[in-house]
């Protein structure tokens, strides 16, 4: 019975992971063809295993080399990594006093203001996004608001820039953010700041020496549920950002759509994946050597 519990998410990796990760590098190493699906394939079981062996001879690996000669991807890559820290730094900010007054809030209120982070996945995301243009938009919400109460003379630009994504992905994600800090900081044991309070801790010293710390795992979970999809993004650069934006979730969907290059745009999202797997991974295996070597 222990066994067949522990398969079950193995199982659910496997369809909905592994299979797809498959099914998208097997088309990143075939060829471009005008046809449907607009692909040659490299290889397949249609002749048995003596024919997916010998076709295996035929992989191209012309989409990678594509992705190197272009700098347009490069650019992408970058783009996106530094717009997802970005965001996810922002997000950490608002996010940890969202959660700490949480956590410290009465436990009465606690499940009440839990259920107010999570109100905003009531109502679509796409909704969601799009209200944002109305807000941000020259003659939007923001800036009626600013020019009536006198604080600026003229309309902010800030639609179509990345301060739009920013606002954006934080507003978006900040639930992912804000979940985990709260489930840290619920569980910890206040009477330490106290003690530093008696001990003359200033508060500041206090929070980064102790709160911080302890804090820490939310932090990290918190950052990478925010950071990894942010980075392939697409619904949101679409949208306030503007067609001037160089992300690689556009980029992946301009080669898979628009110029329907299938294999081009697999290889996009196979080597996106690696960017974000391979670092977890060096993460966890980190992680695992600290806990052992504490014990």
């Amino acid at each position: 019975m222990g066994r067949l519990v522990i398969a079950i998410p193995y199982l659910w990796l496997f369809v909905f992971f592994l299979v797809p990760f498959l099914i998208v590098f097997k088309i990143s190493l075939s060829t471009t063809a005008i046809a449907m699906p607009p692909y040659m394939p490299a290889f397949g079981f249609e002749d048995g295993v003596a024919g997916f062996i010998a076709k295996l001879g035929e992989m191209s690996l012309d989409s990678y080399v594509w992705l190197t000669e272009d700098t347009l991807y490069f650019n992408a890559y970058v783009s996106s990594i530094v717009i997802a820290a970005v965001s996810t730094a922002i997000t950490l900010a608002v996010g940890f006093p969202i959660a700490y007054g949480m956590a410290r809030a009465p436990a009465s209120l606690r499940p009440t203001l839990l259920m107010l982070v999570i109100l905003p996945f009531w109502t679509s995301f796409l909704i969601r996004v799009y209200a944002w243009i109305g807000i941000l938009k020259p003659e939007g919400l923001l800036n009626q608001f600013l020019l009536a109460t006198g604080i600026i003379d003229e309309p902010l630009i800030i639609l179509n820039t990345h301060a739009a994504i920013f606002i954006g992905i934080v507003y978006s994600y900040l639930p992912f953010m804000v979940l985990p800090l709260y489930s840290s900081l619920e569980k910890m044991d206040y009477s330490l700041i106290e003690a530093a309070q008696d001990l003359g801790c200033p508060p500041i010293t206090a929070f980064w020496k102790i709160t911080f710390p302890l804090a820490l795992p939310g932090v990290l979970a918190g950052c990478l549920l925010v950071f990894i999809p942010a980075v392939g993004e697409f619904v949101i650069p679409d949208l306030l950002g503007g067609s001037r934006t160089l992300m690689i979730g556009k980029t992946l969907w301009n080669e898979f759509f628009n110029n329907r290059d299938w294999p081009v745009s697999s290889a996009v999202a196979i080597i996106l994946l690696l960017i974000l797997v391979v670092p977890i991974m060096v993460f966890q295996q980190a992680q695992a050597k600290a806990q052992e070597r504490g014990r």
